[in-house]
């Protein structure tokens, strides 16, 4: 069970080593601003290869459980699938339902695990096998691996790493599950921490916060929700690409414009916008920005 492009390598680890019986993603949506419908990554492997698919509206109705118990499952595997599991889903296959987390839990319980780990300025995270029950990501701990954040990683760079070390992990440790040789450990509780879905207001820039939390901010919510400020003029500006400087000033406003980018004083440092993408527009170093929108020292960004 899963559905963004994360859990492709998932699916074919699975596909690796156990007799995969059914795949379920979540039902074809439009997407972009073409609102196009488009078939979700999971369900378009399972198209290719040839295995059968179920793509459920609702996860509770009783026909979407006959059809998984028809099955007789030893277990489900479950990687980014977007919906809760109800208890009778999860009390169906032999050896449980089991998920691919990508963090280290109990760190990082929720639905942004990877953006919200480099926005908070972890050097390490990771990918947790966890036995799956009702509580959100609470379940014991069957395996994890470990990955270290790189200082210039972005959401999208750090998902395709631990898309990548969850079916390492499934490869190893679904034939040990099978065979009974995973002790499940309980989390410790006491030491979890929240990784709530992303909204669009996390992409708004405050210039206020320190320099080194916007630039983690800003790597962290690529491709979504982006980091978004406006200009003097009132326009938005995405910012695409940063570095840590140590300018002071009041917050948001502009330092220096020049060949190196655009330096933003911040609640503590500055901060060099090296890449961009205004309004309409393409992306673009900080210099090409400033030689068609110049901006003078003093100027503020909102």
């Amino acid at each position: 069970m899963g559905t963004p492009a994360f859990a492709v390598p998932s699916l074919e680890a699975t596909a690796d080593v156990c007799d995969l019986a059914l795949v379920v993603a979540q039902p074809d949506r439009p997407q972009g601003r073409g609102r196009r419908i488009e078939r979700p990554p999971v369900a378009g492997w399972a198209s290719a290869h040839g295995v059968d698919l179920f793509q459920p509206t609702k996860i509770r109705p009783p026909e979407v459980l006959e059809r998984l118990a028809a099955l007789a499952p030893d277990v489900v595997v479950v990687a980014a699938y977007g919906k809760i599991l109800p208890p009778s889903f999860l009390e169906l296959p032999r050896l449980g339902c089991v998920n691919v987390h990508a963090s280290l839990l109990p760190r990082y319980r929720g639905a942004a695990p990877i953006q919200w780990a480099i926005a908070r300025g972890e050097r390490e995270t990771g990918v947790t096998l966890m036995q799956m029950e009702e509580g959100l990501d609470t379940g014991p701990i069957l395996a994890q691996r470990r990955c270290p954040i790189l200082p210039e990683d972005t959401g999208v760079q750090l998902t395709d790493r631990l898309a990548l070390l969850g079916a390492a992990l499934l490869r190893a440790e679904l034939p040990r599950l099978e065979r009974g040789e995973l002790r499940a450990t309980r989390q410790d509780d006491a030491q979890a921490t929240l990784a709530p879905r992303l909204t669009r207001e996390d992409g708004r820039v405050d210039w206020t916060r320190p320099a080194r939390e916007l630039h983690d901010r800003i790597r962290a919510f690529q491709p979504w929700p982006g980091a978004v400020c406006a200009l003097p003029t009132g326009a938005p500006l995405k910012i695409l690409a940063t570095a840590v400087q140590g300018g002071t000033g009041p917050a948001g406003t502009v330092l220096a414009a020049g060949s190196a980018g655009i330096e933003v004083a911040s609640g503590e440092g500055s901060l060099l916008l090296r890449a961009v993408q205004p309004e309409g527009g393409r992306r673009m170093t900080g210099a090409e920005f400033v030689a068609g929108h110049p901006l003078a020292p003093g100027a503020r960004l909102g």
